[in-house]
């Protein structure tokens, strides 16, 4: 489902895309910008993200992902003795992944035809056989992008903290190593990418904000790999929402608080475990939801994320998040996407944040 209309298309200029971490460039987490879509004046503005605590309130409830950012890109050798490397996408049970194969560029790696019956040698003894295409279609030889793949990674879990690297695509212009993605709510490794709207995070600011009377309630999903080329719908993923978190979500929502989402997984987890009448409930499975505005949310209204590209999908979630404030949703998002790109401010996972708030809360 492509989200084209939501915003009128535009471009992101090479020079808009965060090609190192803030810390590379001098800067805290925290230090990030912020761009504030403040829904009830239908205004824009413009802060840092350890600011953060301004436009937050006691009561409000912040919920997390924990789900932490797994060594997931291997290199490779196909059966022809070509050079590739795997992305690990999806831990699937009884030993299986869902795997993009990708060849070497002259940055990072690209798109690379496979086909079903291949087998790629990892390094140390690991092994990666491609069995049929993920979702399968019309037929097991069709071209895909992810593939269900017979995986042997010898030792376990350890394996990708030994042979493995963090996924990175062509703006990021050389390796980072793994602690630069991971976030400071991170207690459990299932994402093939960064859960990304919680990296600007800090301790002390996390301690500010519980100072303030701001409340945080976990859940997981893990997320799989993003849709860089084709801007795809996302795939199914795996997600935990526990009891307390569940029940926190419901009573924030009953008693009037806002409950703001801390990125587009935690919207697509909460959203999956609540029904029609606002009840969010615990649960734990696998999520194949994508939220647009013809959907209205039920769970959150408030969301911390970063800065989109045109045709992702994302962008109709945070219309959802917009429209329910009652303004022109795409109208506005349109003003505060012109106003990030005129300003300067950076894409993708070592970027500027944007917090999306139904109401002003009130200042103490």
């Amino acid at each position: 489902m492509a989200a084209a209309g939501v915003i009128a298309d535009f471009e992101v200029p090479a020079e808009l895309a965060a090609a190192e971490p803030p810390e590379a460039r001098g800067l805290r987490r925290d230090e990030v910008r912020l761009l504030v879509s403040d829904l009830e004046h239908d205004a824009v503005e413009h802060a840092r993200f350890g600011d953060l605590p301004r436009w937050l309130a006691p009561g409000d409830l912040l919920v997390v992902n924990t789900s932490g950012t797994l060594n997931a890109a291997v290199d490779a050798i196909g059966d022809d003795g070509r050079a590739f490397e795997i992305h690990l996408s999806t831990r699937l049970p009884g030993g299986f992944w869902s795997v993009e194969v990708r060849a070497p560029g002259p940055v990072a790696s690209l798109p690379a035809d496979a086909r079903a019956g291949t087998t790629f040698a990892l390094p140390a003894g690991g092994a990666v056989t491609l069995l049929a295409p993920y979702p399968i279609g019309d037929s097991i030889h069709a071209r895909s992008r992810l593939w269900i793949a017979a995986v042997h990674l010898p030792g376990g879990a350890a394996y990708l903290d030994e042979h493995g690297f963090p996924i990175r695509y062509g703006y990021v212009k050389r390796a980072w190593p793994g602690a630069m993605y991971q976030t400071v709510f991170a207690t459990e490794g299932g994402s093939a990418e960064m859960p990304s709207a919680g990296r600007p995070f800090t301790p002390e600011l996390v301690t500010r904000l519980v100072s303030r009377g701001v409340e945080i309630a976990p859940l997981l999903l893990h997320t799989g790999v993003s849709s860089q080329e084709s801007h795809e719908p996302p795939y199914e993923e795996y997600y935990r929402v526990p009891r307390r978190t569940a029940e926190r979500v419901t009573a924030a929502r009953r008693d009037g608080a806002r409950v703001i989402a801390v990125g587009t997984t935690v919207v697509r987890a909460l959203e999956t475990v609540t029904d029609d009448s606002g009840t969010t409930f615990p649960g734990e499975g696998w999520t194949s939801l994508v939220v647009t505005p013809e959907r209205p949310l039920r769970s959150v209204n408030g969301l911390i994320t970063g800065l989109h590209e045109p045709r992702a999908t994302h962008l109709a979630l945070l219309e959802s998040v917009a429209a329910a404030a009652g303004v022109c949703a795409r109208c506005h998002l349109q003003r505060a996407y012109d106003e990030a790109r005129r300003l300067g401010n950076l894409w993708h996972e070592f970027g500027d944040s944007h917090l999306i708030v139904a109401r002003r809360s009130s200042r103490p």
